[in-house]
């Protein structure tokens, strides 16, 4: 599948990509596991793209962030990083993993993991809870093997009405949300309530931790972030992009895979019955489709939608990018033969040119275990990831 048009370049730093790209050990460090968001490549990958193909200080820009591990991972190597997606369930965890807490935030959320949690009892008059149960986001919840952990979500969610700032209260919905995800997302049998809050009080103490420990590595290395939660075809027309002495030196990212559906903004519990729980635990608004956040419904054969779809956003990427920057992507298809030719049309129409990677052109991952959480007709590649490494010309 190698593409004739392609600029040629062989250097030990795209030896060191591809061994990072193959890395194949679990998600860890920092505060990458606030969230398990579905599909997130490697730190380890984003590290090695940002440390080899930007300097401290540069603007490296991921326009499809999901979780925002290259976002994390670029603040840890002294890069001013701008993260995009346009799930707000995306931009809610990014947001979480790196905002600094004070020290009055911690003593409070310490005090609340401590004293508040224990006490989270499906006992709990429902009246009291009502106002902050989302009848609409909570969907499915009431079935048996999630009815008590919604009401004891539920009452997470008041009390955390009870800390002291704006931040705090989100980083306490982001345990919630994970210790949430733990219990009800896909698990065959039914999660105890004191296991719950167990569960809750543990992660909520590990997650403070790391936080602080990035917190103080990212003061002493200056890196900083801006988080946007819009459509990524819109993103040169952002305020922070209108300065064109600003322009992106590095785009590392993993966008929609082309006929892979990822179900981005949904739980399965109790026998794969969609929720909506996490932008109910977030406080965030839905309102889309999944086909919305993958270019495409997953009924559509020839996803041209998702190349129409792939072509704004690329188009757009490139208008921030400064002329000789690079876009390091790591991608999927559900059909390689047909669909790679066509998203790399759509990066020379976009104004990049694809750099040849060793002797075989391009760098192939096979990833064990990817839970893709979607109806799938026939053989899927989708645990067959490929890097792209283009420059913008």
């Amino acid at each position: 599948m190698k593409n004739s048009r392609a600029i040629r370049v062989t250097s030990k730093a795209f030896a060191t990509l591809a061994e990072a790209a193959k890395d194949r050990a679990p998600v860890t460090g920092w505060t990458h596991n606030f969230y398990r968001y579905p599909a997130r490549f490697s730190p380890q990958f984003a590290k090695a793209a940002i440390e080899l193909f930007s300097k401290p200080g540069d603007l490296v820009f991921d326009p499809y962030m999901g979780g925002g591990t290259a976002v994390v991972e670029g603040m840890i190597a002294g890069r001013r990083m701008i993260g995009n997606d346009l799930n707000s369930l995306a931009s809610f965890i990014a947001k979480s993993k790196i905002t600094t807490l004070r020290a009055e935030d911690v003593a409070a959320i310490r005090s609340w993991a401590t004293w508040k949690v224990p006490r989270f009892s499906y006992r709990s008059p429902y009246e009291g809870l009502a106002a902050y149960i989302d009848e609409q986001k909570t969907r499915n919840l009431t079935l048996s093997k999630a009815r008590f952990i919604k009401k004891a979500m539920a009452a997470a969610l008041a009390t955390i009405d009870e800390l002291p700032s704006k931040r705090a209260k989100n980083f306490a919905r982001c345990a919630v949300l994970r210790v949430g995800q733990w219990a009800l997302d896909g698990r065959e049998r039914r999660t105890a309530l004191p296991d719950f809050r167990d569960r809750l009080k543990t992660t909520t103490r590990e997650m403070l931790i790391a936080l602080v420990g990035f917190a103080e590595q990212v003061r002493m290395v200056g890196g900083r972030a801006t988080i946007l939660n819009c459509d990524a075809k819109d993103i040169a027309s952002a305020d922070l992009f209108q300065d064109r002495k600003h322009r992106v030196a590095l785009v590392v990212t993993s966008p929609p895979y082309p006929g892979v559906h990822v179900l981005y903004h949904r739980w399965q519990v109790d026998g794969r019955r969609e929720t909506p729980a996490p932008y109910w635990i977030a406080g965030c608004n839905d309102g889309q489709g999944g086909s919305f956040y993958n270019f495409a419904d997953r009924r559509e054969e020839a996803a041209d939608g998702y190349f129409d779809k792939s072509l704004a956003t690329l188009k757009a990427i490139r208008a921030v990018t400064r002329d000789g920057g690079y876009m390091i992507q790591m991608v999927a298809f559900n059909r390689p033969g047909e669909q790679l030719p066509r998203y790399l049309d759509n990066m020379q129409a976009a104004g990049f040119a694809e750099v040849s990677i060793g002797s075989d052109g391009r760098i192939w991952r096979q990833v064990p275990g990817r839970k893709w959480h979607a109806r799938q007709r026939g053989k899927t590649n989708s645990a067959n990831e490929v890097v792209l490494v283009h420059r913008a010309v």
